[in-house]
């Protein structure tokens, strides 16, 4: 019998590529590929790859992309993603490559005062082509500045390399009336003239006149501010009275160190602001922020943990339902257990501690979420092998994701839960996986040829359950993948709760090719 006509004949494609773990696998586009930095890279130094190998992949991702393009990702890596490294890093390679997009831009990227560090530090350290920021990059700097009230300055003077008085002292903005010209005095060390100090901000005058020792009253600014001083237990009480949600979530454990949480009161007053559905919308955080957080808090009243849980219900709301039976392969293999932000140095060249959030975390919270909003969901977690866990979907999110990233440690093999749920003949719509796609190891007792194992098994599973989809949810960053993209496969990068988003609008029907790049593609400049 000619092959041609074999029926068995796979139609899997071949790979083109190895990861860097050394297993095949494909390559990525270099618009997806892009996206995929954009959403997970935070230019340190990761597992799989160092901090400098990251930058250089993502300018020349850069040069090789339409600058519209950049554009658009730029917006959604900040307003999507809510990331702030890379899409920074893209505002500040417009600024060379095409001012005018840059121009349109800026203002919903750079969005607050850290992200106008990042744009200054990227463009002052010469990675994307020039070192001097030039006129119309200036422009938009003195922009920023000008357009904040002299409160917001003021208090955005928090952080450095640059600080903000660096980059006054670099842009010389026009201050507009005697108070900015004042206050921009102030922030830069100057003594301001003598008939200039009674133009000063009030806050700025408390400020110093607390430090001075001359008052008592705790000037409302920024806590970190504040944190050198000798501050009493009413202090920190009033700091955290007047604290964000995100300062709040932040410091808890501080808070509690400092006496705070001895006063129910306060404890009634914090668990109500974490688990304020509006506040934690607006905060953009990160569902993953939020279990690190109730993972490393102690010493609080319970009041103040269930708030978490409620809060990381709430961030998780978007989760979508599925219909059909479904299974979420969950990666808990060694290589996801490295931090999040990875490694990082200091301006003194230090090392900068990164954050406890292993990849695992993020992805465990991830399932445990599906899971909870879809108690049909079958989970099947891999390294090498399928891995046993018994969860409740009833369990708070929290306690799920705790009892999954317990799981983590072994190799990586990211075509045996598929080939388990071929064995057992598995029927479903959908299975979602949450990995690094670092896939190096050969399922035993299978010899894959051409594609990847993780896509010949997926073609076994498709043929039996036609109309499934596969959705590989991938949180690092790299340019190669474990799936080959069709229209029955959506790969789509990040740890923002507007992954929920790219999955609903997904199985809501519309199944194109690379549907995650059509709706960064889709944003309005």
């Amino acid at each position: 019998m000619n092959p041609l006509f074999n029926s068995n004949t796979s139609n899997v494609p071949a790979t083109d590529t190895k990861n860097a773990s050394g297993g095949k696998a494909y390559k990525l586009s270099t618009q997806v590929a892009l996206a995929k930095y954009a959403v997970t890279g935070t230019f340190n130094d990761t597992y799989q790859v160092g901090a400098a190998e990251q930058l250089d992949k993502v300018l020349k991702l850069c040069q090789e992309s339409d600058p519209e393009f950049i554009a658009k990702l730029a917006v959604y890596a900040r307003q999507h993603g809510h990331m702030k490294d890379t899409p920074a890093f893209m505002v500040a390679y417009l600024a060379k490559e095409n001012i005018n997009l840059c121009k349109q831009v800026f203002s919903r990227v750079i969005d607050d005062p850290k992200m106008l560090r990042n744009f200054v530090q990227v463009l002052r350290s010469g990675v994307v082509g020039r070192k001097s920021l030039g006129t119309a990059p200036k422009k938009l700097v003195q922009g920023f500045l000008n357009g904040l009230t002299d409160e917001q300055l003021f208090k955005a003077d928090v952080g450095n390399t640059p600080s903000l008085p660096d980059i006054i002292k670099m842009m010389h903005p026009k201050p507009a009336n005697k108070e900015r010209e004042a206050l921009y005095a102030y922030l830069i060390g100057k003594e301001p003239k003598k008939a200039d100090k009674d133009y000063l901000l009030p806050l700025a005058t408390q400020f110093e006149a607390f430090k001075k020792g001359d008052t008592k009253e705790l000037p409302n600014v920024p806590f970190q501010m504040l944190t050198a001083l000798s501050l009493t237990k009413e202090d920190w009480t009033k700091i955290a009275e007047r604290a964000s949600w995100t300062q709040t979530r932040m410091n808890l454990n501080t808070f509690a160190r400092h006496g705070v949480f001895e006063n129910p009161a306060m404890i009634d007053m914090i668990a109500a602001r974490l688990s304020n559905a509006d506040l934690i919308r607006k905060s953009r955080v990160f569902p993953y922020q939020l279990f690190t957080t109730f993972m490393n808090v102690s010493e609080v009243d319970p009041k103040i943990k269930n708030a978490l849980q409620a809060a990381a219900e709430i961030s998780l709301e978007n989760v979508p339902t599925i219909d059909g039976e479904i299974y979420l392969a969950l990666d808990t293999s060694g290589s996801m257990g490295h931090r999040v932000t990875g490694q990082r140095l200091a301006a003194n060249g230090k090392p900068v501690p990164p954050t406890k959030t292993r990849y695992i975390d993020i992805a465990s919270l991830i399932v445990a979420a599906i899971c909870r909003k879809n108690k049909n969901a079958v989970i099947v977690p891999f390294d090498t092998e399928v891995r046993k866990v018994d969860i409740n979907p009833f369990d708070s999110i929290m306690t799920n994701a705790q009892k999954l990233a317990d799981l983590h440690g072994g190799g990586t093999d990211c075509s045996v839960s598929l080939a388990h749920l071929n064995k057992i003949k598995a029927k479903g719509s959908a299975v979602i996986y949450v990995s690094d796609n670092e896939s190096w190891r050969a399922y035993t007792g299978k010899k894959y040829k051409g594609g990847t194992g993780m896509m010949q098994e997926w073609e076994t599973f498709a043929k039996r359950n036609p109309g499934s989809k596969l959705v590989n949810i991938d949180i690092t960053p790299s340019d190669t993948t474990q799936v080959a993209t069709t229209p029955n496969t959506l790969l789509v990068a990040g740890f923002s709760d507007f992954v929920f988003d790219v999955v609903a609008d997904y199985f809501r029907g519309n199944t194109t090719d690379e549907h995650w790049l059509g709706m960064i593609n889709e944003i309005k400049l």
